[in-house]
């Protein structure tokens, strides 16, 4: 059974990519909170939201995409690594690389909308 209640496929990806970002289960602080917005009173009543705080950086993270603890203890540690990543590798970071990839594509989208029209 995963950690996170994610395929043990994703487990060990999230696992290798802490590794690679220097990302410790020790160096993070991990909280629990309430979480809000829609979801009804199950959402307003459980802690499932997740506060992850890299001690080293003092990088903060707030994740409550579900309403799944586990799932958002997942997320919580993927956006981490994500922000890690940024802040290390700058422009050759693999969100700033999709970035500038999708730039590009609604930029070819819109000339050929200009082209067509």
């Amino acid at each position: 059974m995963s950690i996170f209640n994610v395929t043990p496929a994703k487990e060990r990806e999230l696992l290798s990519r802490m590794a690679a970002c220097g990302l410790r289960e020790a160096d993070l602080e991990e909280h629990f909170i309430r979480g809000g917005g829609p979801g009804g009173q199950k959402i307003n009543k459980t802690a499932s939201a997740v506060r992850l705080r890299h001690r080293p950086t003092g990088l903060e993270v707030k994740m409550q995409r579900t309403r799944s603890r586990a799932l958002n203890r997942f997320h919580a540690r993927r956006r981490l690594c994500e922000l890690l990543e940024a802040e290390r590798l700058g422009a050759a970071s693999p969100a700033a690389v999709e970035a500038v990839r999708r730039r590009k594509q609604k930029d070819r989208r819109q000339r050929r909308a200009r082209e067509a029209g």
